[in-house]
């Protein structure tokens, strides 16, 4: 048995692989509106009385869940199934709406022996599969440089929480942060600085960094909310530069070349699905989770996320 937590467009995209992948599951949403919309795209049975009061019903226990909520209710959801029973979450990231929630969350999985895994659907995308084997073929990753600039007039006029907006850094630019430390390792010898403020954003809108990893590689990074840019990443070998903008494609430089070309491949699934989502999806169900961000990894993460937004921990 197979819960899915949420009815919005991103829990859409898990129901459209769970069908390709013929899962079986329930989806369980708060309002029926969410659930008709839902129902219009996806073949499952659904659930819209919210969560709380489905669980009140004792149904039978799920061997996966996945939560595809709105960022603030996240923690709470996860939380709610924890205390229920249910043993393998893949939750949506961030898991929560700030460090103290997601400590916390840790906390309650450790407790009830559940494993919680982060849904950082960037580590699955079949450029990055690609990309790790040229790493491999080169010898590894010697330098890395990313951009992590946000479209802060789009993000201004859009309804999120305000809290969820207070947490930007955290709630979405951790996405192309996390790559990075997936593919480089954790700063360990760094430094970082913030300047500038954003509307919805108080504390910082400019952010720039640099040091040394755990792999021994250079790193650097930098974003301006208040400026023109998009999220990037690159990866430096003694043999090519890759490079992730858009972060779905690869492209490559060679060395002693200026030119930059697109790598012929085949992507199989991120053309028909959500990017990532349905290797993440059929790695969490097949219980291969060498690849997920656990929910440990994340916190240690997430405090470091905090340091590069200087968000107060």
């Amino acid at each position: 048995m197979l819960w899915l937590i949420g009815a919005g467009p991103m829990a859409v995209e898990y129901g459209r692989v769970l069908n390709a992948l013929g899962r079986s599951f329930i989806c369980i949403t708060r309002s029926e509106r969410s659930a008709r919309a839902f129902a219009k795209q996806i073949q499952a049975p659904i659930y819209s009385g919210g969560l709380k009061a489905f669980l009140a019903k004792q149904p039978e226990m799920p061997e996966k869940v996945i939560v595809a909520t709105g960022i603030e209710v996240l923690a709470d959801c996860t939380l709610a199934l924890i205390a229920y029973g249910v043993k393998q979450l893949l939750v949506e990231k961030p898991a929560g709406v700030d460090l103290a929630t997601i400590e916390g969350l840790e906390h309650a999985a450790a407790g009830h022996c559940a494993q919680v895994f982060v849904a950082y659907n960037r580590r699955f995308y079949e450029s990055v599969l690609y990309a790790e084997k040229l790493l491999n073929e080169d010898g590894g990753i010697k330098s890395l440089v990313y951009e992590l600039t946000e479209w802060s007039h789009l993000i201004a006029d859009h309804p999120f929480d305000n809290k969820v907006k207070h947490n930007w850094f955290l709630a979405n630019t951790s996405h192309v942060v996390d790559l990075a430390f997936y593919f480089g390792g954790r700063p360990t010898s760094w430094s970082s600085f913030t300047a500038g403020a954003v509307d919805w954003h108080h504390r910082s809108a400019n952010f720039a960094g640099a040091g040394l990893t755990q792999k021994g590689a250079l790193f650097s990074y930098h974003g301006n909310w208040q400026a023109p840019g998009r999220w990037s990443l690159e990866l430096l070998t003694q043999k090519r530069r890759l490079i992730f903008r858009p972060m779905e494609q690869l492209q490559v430089q060679l060395l002693g070349s200026v030119e930059i070309t697109p790598v012929e491949m085949t992507y199989a699934y991120d053309q028909q699905f959500k990017p990532g989502v349905y290797l993440q999806t059929a790695n969490f169900l097949e219980g291969q989770f060498a690849r997920h961000c656990g929910l440990a990894e994340h916190v240690i993460n997430a405090r470091l996320y905090c340091k590069m937004a200087d968000y107060e921990q």
